[in-house]
């Protein structure tokens, strides 16, 4: 019984850890950046859009497609830095324990 008390501890100490993450990825805002930073994204931790900037020379109509495809390449680079700080987190708080494949948190 020592040791489930002690596994039970862990637990509650993993869970807290977790919330911490959750709340940490909820307050933070990271930046990606195309078209040497011409397109602007920023999204929070939870990968939710929060501003996006574009430099006023980029807006031709005729080049649209350009500047979608800038869009799109800024919000891939902040997502993929948000991705990328959340793994590093949950390796913190997991202690590098495995997840089973398919599991992502805390998304």
């Amino acid at each position: 019984m020592k040791n489930l008390a002690g596994m039970m501890k862990q637990a509650q100490q993993m869970q807290s850890k977790m919330q911490d993450m959750q709340e940490k990825l909820e307050s933070m805002e990271v930046t990606g950046e195309s078209g040497a930073g011409m397109v602007k994204v920023t999204l929070s931790g939870k990968t939710d859009m929060k501003r996006l900037k574009i430099d006023p020379k980029l807006i031709d109509p005729a080049e649209t497609e350009m500047l979608e495809d800038l869009i799109m390449a800024a919000f891939r680079d902040a997502k993929s830095k948000v991705e990328a700080f959340a793994a590093d987190e949950m390796q913190k708080v997991t202690g590098g324990l495995q997840l089973p494949a398919g599991m992502k948190l805390p998304f």
